[in-house]
């Protein structure tokens, strides 16, 4: 492949999660697992919050979206990654490469502002109580989401077009297992400084004003919940926003591990397993975390246990 305008490369070649060919089919059963148990589980908190009617308060709106990012975040690389786990040839052809990495965008901005969303959500509820429902009106949160999707939508078609209007080297091996910033910008020949320019300044705007909407809505959690003299309220109060500070954590910490680490220390193996985690196990883990914490959410599990029939007929009528 000579060197050339980047549109007219035809396909990319992907390395995968291992190069080597050993533990190939081991690793699509495990992947396979792990994306059919994300699917179960981010389709039942879709369908419980949809048509339970003790699951139509503010946070679980915002709950039922964060498990339809979750989804298309996981769905966005796993079918391709277990193709290329059972097939000799890794390609990915310009097109499918360039949907993919916008795909991937949309959905990873759009999860990064939905928790920030949910922190704000959890913030309202804790320290103003009797403003709640007026301040997280339906009307507000519908705003909030469909902001949320255009400004993710929008910020994946600039910082994708800036990547593929680069010139590309003579190789067209992407040392990853999925179409990515990063890789796209090392099989570059042309000058990088405008597409890395767009994507820190996209990655930083984003993750800090998520980042600052998360701490100071814990913030000012924390100090209501240290108002609460009864240690029961304080326990109560704790407990509605516990899971939420779970996947916070998990989802931050390994963007802060991906994109904050030296230059010096950077290692495409360390960010592939980085990467494996938050675009294939946090989609996993989070319908896990929400069901788990929330009493509510395993209610209306046991009714629909109980009584799928009266579930299928709202399913039915929701549709």
């Amino acid at each position: 492949m000579a060197n050339g305008n980047f549109t007219q490369v035809t396909e990319f070649i992907l390395t995968g999660v291992s190069e080597c060919p050993d533990p190939q089919i081991p690793l699509f059963f495990v992947f396979l697992v792990i994306y059919g148990l994300t699917v179960t589980g981010n389709l039942s908190i879709i369908t419980l919050t949809s048509v339970d009617s003790h699951l139509q308060t503010p946070m679980y709106f915002f709950l039922r979206h964060l498990a339809i990012i979750s989804l298309g975040n996981s769905t966005v690389i796993a079918p391709k990654m277990l193709v290329n786990f059972l097939v000799k040839k890794h390609t990915t052809s310009y097109y499918e490469c360039a949907t993919q990495l916008g795909g991937f965008l949309v959905f990873i901005v759009a999860e990064m502002l939905m928790l920030a969303m949910m922190a704000y959500d959890r913030c309202v509820a804790i320290c103003h109580p009797l403003l709640y429902m007026a301040v997280v009106s339906r009307r507000t949160c519908f705003r909030l989401v469909s902001l949320t999707y255009l400004y993710s939508f929008c910020t994946s078609i600039v910082t994708s077009s800036s990547v593929f209007s680069m010139t590309c080297c003579s190789s067209n091996v992407m040392n990853h297992f999925y179409c990515d910033t990063v890789p796209l910008l090392a099989l570059s020949c042309s000058d990088t400084s405008v597409p890395e320019a767009v994507i820190h300044i996209s990655a930083s705007t984003n993750l800090m004003f998520s980042l600052i909407t998360v701490v100071a809505s814990y913030f000012n959690i924390f100090l209501s919940i240290l108002k609460i003299r009864s240690s029961e309220g304080q326990k109560r109060a704790f407990s509605t926003c516990a899971s939420h500070m779970t996947a916070v954590s998990v989802f931050y910490g390994m963007l802060l591990f991906m994109y904050l680490q030296p230059q010096s220390n950077h290692s495409m193996g360390a960010d592939k397993m980085a990467s494996v985690f938050y675009t294939l196990v946090i989609p996993r883990l989070n319908p896990m975390i929400y069901s788990l914490r929330h009493k509510d959410v395993k209610a209306a599990l046991k009714r629909f246990i109980r009584n799928p029939c009266c579930f299928l007929k709202s399913i039915y009528l929701f549709l």
